[in-house]
Parts: structure tokens; C-alpha cells; sequence
């Protein structure tokens, strides 16, 4: 019984298949300078708009455990350090 479902797939198997076989053998196109400046643009552009994300991330993570600590009572380093004179 389980033999006709089976068979119903392989079809859809090949044709995902070809698709994906054609598709990689497709040259990418020339591009200009136009493009290439556009490209660069645009990498530039991702990159900044990564280290901004990565930069807010950071400070989320950096509230997260500043809360986490105050409410387990854990003091912090930066708290600790101003209590510990040296002579």
C-alpha cells in the first residue's frame, strides 16, 4: 500500500531535480562598472547595517545580564570595583 504514494513523489523528485541541475549550470552575466559600483554600494551598506545590529545585540545582551544579576543579587564587577581601596 505503501508503494503507490511512493511512486507519486519520484516524478516531483526528478522535476526538482532538472530545475536544480539547470539553474546551476546558468553562467552568471557580465557586469559593468555600474553594476559592480552598485555592488560594492550595496555591500558597504550591509556591512554598516550589521555592525549596527551586532552593536544593539550587544547592548540588549548587556541589559539581559544586568537584570539577571540584580535579580539574583549577584553584585557586578563594576559595582564591586569601587568598593576595594588599595593602599
Amino acid at each position: 500500500m505503501n508503494a503507490p504514494k511512493f511512486w507519486m513523489v519520484v516524478p516531483a523528485l526528478l522535476v526538482a531535480g532538472a530545475v536544480g541541475l539547470a539553474y546551476a549550470k546558468l553562467p552568471q552575466p557580465p557586469m559593468d562598472d555600474a553594476a559592480k559600483a552598485k555592488a560594492v554600494e550595496a555591500k558597504a551598506k550591509a556591512a554598516d547595517a550589521a555592525k549596527m545590529a551586532r552593536a544593539q545585540e550587544e547592548k540588549a545582551m548587556d541589559r539581559a545580564v544586568e537584570r539577571y544579576k540584580k535579580g539574583k543579587g549577584i553584585k557586578t564587577a563594576a559595582a564591586a570595583a569601587p568598593a576595594t581601596k588599595k593602599k
